[in-house]
């Protein structure tokens, strides 16, 4: 596996051109060449093109067709690697139970205020080892690989407590070094209130801002540093107190906004210059416009909505008003227990007025943007890292039509096949 590749015939190759998040009407240019082609060489894209040109680049560069593997990928759709922007991956424990309470007619926030929801499992991961959370991980990683993701932001938020918050991150590291999966950590210590804090909101993020961000910023063990900033969980100005001081020590922001109720945390989200403001079923316009002038990522998780039974996010208004959107799973145990990219695409063109277009790039090239990686990973471009999907049919528009139904064949990471279908699922070297 010297990720070599060279990948010919496909009768589209979806490049998703681009070096930075596609806004608005921009979301919809997804730069398809038929008969396209793909040389890879060391890992790394060389370059790009319809199949006989790439043919006459190999041979006027003097290169040897034995020095590549290659995957004829006629009558095929290639993409680039999905990358799944906002998860919980690592976790201890289940909430089924609580799915049931919420079928009846119980609400998350409900279930949240006596005791369940993420303290539930809070207390399981705090109980979980390192190794335990490893090989769940390892499990969950697996599966979304098989969905076509090449990327994966991964947040703590299960522990809120030093030692455990330290072990989630340490396990996501940990991933990140032995899995295909390119993980990126996210910091989210401050997701709810333990029990030991309770009515204590202030002392909570003081306790996170003294002993436990310190640790994480001088480690590296997270990228970012996210935060809950809901009603009855954390408040503007405790999620920019502590989103401030992230900054200054480091991290790169995200925030938790504007899920349940209309907050303001979208408005923060553009103060603070953040990476990313994620949920957003209830932003306001001018929250969401404060945002697309700031160059915010709206992250968008229509799962969890599905899963809640809540409306969904404005997705479309949100593109129209020259936001730049990306899509994500949100998989978690408890408001949306599902890795499905093709769920997540259904839903987004089914019930957030989304094309098919502008959901492949919030699942490409926007979701590298949401995690400052747009000039390394999301499209299919010379010069970056060769995340590749091809799809079992010849088209990218089989991914919503063949409703929640997986349509992935095959998945390159940084030039090596890494899971065929055809061959049973994971490859290994």
């Amino acid at each position: 596996m010297n990720g070599n590749l060279i990948i010919k015939n496909a009768n589209e190759l979806v490049t998703c051109s681009g070096f930075a998040a596609k806004k608005g009407a921009e979301m919809s240019e997804l730069h398809v060449i038929p008969d396209g082609a793909v040389l890879v060489k060391a890992g790394v894209i060389e370059a790009v093109g319809q199949t006989a040109e790439i043919d006459a680049s190999l041979e006027k560069s003097g290169g040897e067709l034995s020095d590549y593997d290659v995957i004829d990928a006629q009558n095929k759709a290639v993409l680039p690697g999905f990358v799944d922007s906002h998860t919980h991956l690592i976790f201890g424990g289940y909430r089924a139970e609580e799915f049931s309470w919420r079928l009846r007619g119980d609400s998350y926030m409900d279930i949240m205020q006596r005791g369940g929801g993420i303290i539930n499992t809070v207390r399981a991961t705090r109980e979980s080892s390192a190794n335990d959370l490893l090989q769940a991980g390892i499990k969950r990683l697996d599966s979304m690989l098989a969905f076509g993701v090449t990327t994966v932001e991964g947040k703590s938020g299960y522990g809120l407590d030093k030692d455990t918050e330290i072990k989630q991150l340490e396990v996501m590291n940990h991933l990140d070094g032995i899995h295909y999966l390119d993980i990126i950590p996210t910091f989210l210590g401050a997701h709810a209130v333990p029990e030991e804090y309770k009515d204590r909101q202030d002392q909570f993020i003081d306790f996170m801002i003294q002993d436990v961000m310190p640790e994480v910023a001088e480690r590296h063990l997270a990228q970012y540093c996210d935060v809950f900033c809901e009603q009855n969980v954390f408040s503007v100005d405790q999620s920019r107190r502590l989103l401030t001081k992230a900054a200054e020590m480091g991290f790169s922001l995200k925030l938790h906004a504007d899920e349940i109720v209309q907050l303001g945390g979208a408005e923060l989200a553009a103060e603070l210059n953040a990476s990313s403001a994620d949920h957003l079923l209830q932003a306001s316009d001018e929250g969401i416009r404060r945002m697309a002038e700031a160059g915010v990522i709206a992250t968008l998780l229509p799962g969890t909505a599905f899963s809640l039974k809540e409306s969904y996010a404005r997705g479309r208004f949100m593109i129209d008003s020259n936001c730049a959107v990306a899509l994500a799973t949100d998989f978690n145990p408890g408001s949306c227990f599902s890795e499905s990219v093709p769920l997540l695409v259904a839903l987004a063109t089914l019930y957030m007025g989304i094309t098919t277009e502008e959901a492949i790039s919030a699942l490409t090239i926007n979701g590298a943007a949401a995690l400052d990686r747009a000039d390394v990973i999301g499209s299919i471009d010379a010069g970056k890292q060769a995340d590749i999907v091809i799809l079992e049919y010849p088209s990218y528009k089989f991914i919503p039509y063949n409703i929640g139904v997986n349509t992935v064949e095959k998945v390159v990471k940084k030039g090596n096949l890494v899971f065929d279908k055809e061959k049973g699922g994971m490859t290994y070297c």
